[in-house]
């Protein structure tokens, strides 16, 4: 593209301009067409419910060599299933199968994968209606369902 366009009726040829320009933004069609809230299990909002299906252990990135903590949860709006990770020290055995879990989006780089999980988005905040850091911390005494 050459020089902008000055002058009188200069505005038209200003504003295809920049539209045409928007569309080669990769955030810009991502916004527009909303990519995200489509390939998005929680469907754009930022916590969900749903029911915890199996632990599951997840092995970490190079140079790391940990067994990551995690449980597959189906959600409860949509019936999609995802992998949630477990923050804290033992705190997957505060979660049992069947537990209703809330997770939330970790938020690592432009809401990917956050440090050394792969494929890794969301992680549990809440089991049974009570917070996962309350339990850890043996301020709760885990609810019987």
């Amino acid at each position: 593209m050459g020089k902008k366009t000055n002058g009188i009726n200069a505005a038209q040829k200003l504003k295809k301009r920049r539209n045409s320009s928007n569309w080669l933004s990769r955030s810009y069609k991502n916004k527009v067409l909303g990519l995200k809230v489509k390939a998005d299990p929680l469907e754009g909002s930022s916590q969900a419910k749903g029911i915890v299906l199996e632990k599951v252990q997840i092995e970490a990135k190079q140079p790391n060599s940990a067994m990551r903590k995690c449980v597959r949860v189906q959600l409860v709006k949509n019936g999609k299933q995802i992998t949630a990770f477990c923050p804290g020290d033992g705190a997957s055995k505060m979660i049992d199968e069947h537990d209703e879990v809330n997770v939330e989006c970790i938020g690592g780089k432009m809401g990917k994968t956050k440090g050394d999980l792969s494929g890794i988005r969301w992680q549990v905040i809440k089991v049974n209606d009570q917070s996962l850091t309350a339990l850890l911390h043996g301020k709760l005494e885990k609810a019987r369902r």
